[in-house]
């Protein structure tokens, strides 16, 4: 698995003509080598070499972790790979620059005058975009394990309770199903604050008639998942009603959409134009969806500015959603695997509305 990562980013480094290719992105360490460290880097050149860079609270689980490449110690991360670089007779490096601070690049930079950086875009990314059967069935199993805490959650939504105790229990039953972490700060949104797309959880109580948005994911061995349920508390009136059927309406005509070559800027405008023929269009002010995987938040992006098509094997999140300030607001998230005439849903929780 890992030889093959490697291989398809040594490719990468041949298409920018460098010497070497220097990986600081933790996530794209991760994929391509194996290591889980919080630290280091990952130095392949042409030729071959591979080298994973780490300090002493590392080296010996790099060793077990990265087997694919040569492991190599530093007290500074900046000297130890200049001195690589320079050992080796590198003159072009390309790097992946969105994960590396002006600061540091500076430091390298006056290092080795004598070398070209050669800045990657997305290209790193790029390689996780499609994901082999095992990491669709990781990311799977964390939908699950994170659907059934929701579910165990579901019974305390009454009027009373607050945003924040929701989130805890909501937490603490995700660990209690197996999850290793929760894959991001869950967002429990309720009443008018459902307004707010990313809406944190506050002491605020929940009250009868109102909309509850839940936003939340597991992390099971490095792999997230994604899913945004919302809920009634009670009976809500009847424009918390029209709002969340026309959501609904548009998650599932974009969820119908989608399969292998389908743009994923048209994706997004078949749920925004359902939206915006109803009367909301001012109101859906973020994109579509979102790759899943190592990272919650990665390629890749189902917006209006995406230029990518769906591939079968890309996992995607599908949420639409309607936000009106001072009155409240729907969100409603499925994860999907894309399959190769179609897509199949991870998500568990049904996403008729609720009433609790």
């Amino acid at each position: 698995m890992h030889e093959v990562r490697l291989q398809s980013a040594e490719r990468v480094m041949a298409a920018q003509e460098a010497d070497a290719l220097l990986v600081v992105g933790l996530t794209n360490i991760r994929y391509l080598s194996g290591f889980t460290g919080s630290d280091g880097v990952l130095l392949l050149m042409t030729g071959g070499g591979r080298t994973l860079l780490c300090d002493s609270r590392y080296t010996l689980q790099a060793g077990d972790e990265a087997r694919r490449c040569a492991v190599a110690e530093y007290k500074v991360k900046a000297d130890g790979i200049a001195s690589l670089l320079a050992a080796a007779g590198c003159r072009r490096v390309a790097f992946d620059a969105e994960k590396v601070s002006v600061a540091f690049f500076n430091t390298l930079a006056a290092a080795l005058p004598a070398v070209e950086f050669v800045p990657l875009a997305d290209e790193l990314d790029q390689l996780r975009t499609v994901k082999s059967a095992a990491e669709i069935a990781a990311v799977e199993t964390a939908a699950a394990l994170a659907s059934e805490a929701f579910r165990t959650v579901l019974p305390l939504v009454k009027p009373g309770i607050s945003e924040r105790s929701l989130a805890f229990e909501l937490e603490m039953q995700m660990r209690k199903t197996g999850a290793d972490d929760k894959a991001f700060e869950f967002i429990v949104a309720s009443g008018e604050r459902g307004a707010l797309p990313h809406g944190r959880p506050t002491d605020r109580r929940l009250r009868s008639g109102e909309l509850v948005t839940f936003d939340f994911g597991a992390c099971c061995a490095g792999y997230n998942s994604d899913e945004t349920v919302t809920v009634a508390v009670g009976k809500p009136d009847r424009k918390l009603l029209e709002i969340y059927r026309v959501v609904k309406e548009a998650h599932d005509l974009a969820v119908d959409a989608v399969r292998p070559g389908v743009d994923c800027s048209g994706l997004d405008a078949i749920a925004r134009r359902h939206i915006e023929s109803c009367g909301f269009g001012d109101c859906f002010g973020h994109g579509l969806g979102h790759g899943v995987g190592l990272e919650v938040h990665e390629k890749p992006v189902v917006s209006s500015r995406s230029r990518q098509q769906l591939q079968a094997g890309m996992i995607i999140t599908i949420e639409p959603g309607i936000y009106i300030p001072g009155f409240g607001g729907v969100r409603i998230e499925d994860l999907l695997a894309v399959t190769a005439d179609g897509c199949r849903v991870l998500s568990r929780i049904d996403k008729e509305l609720t009433h609790c």
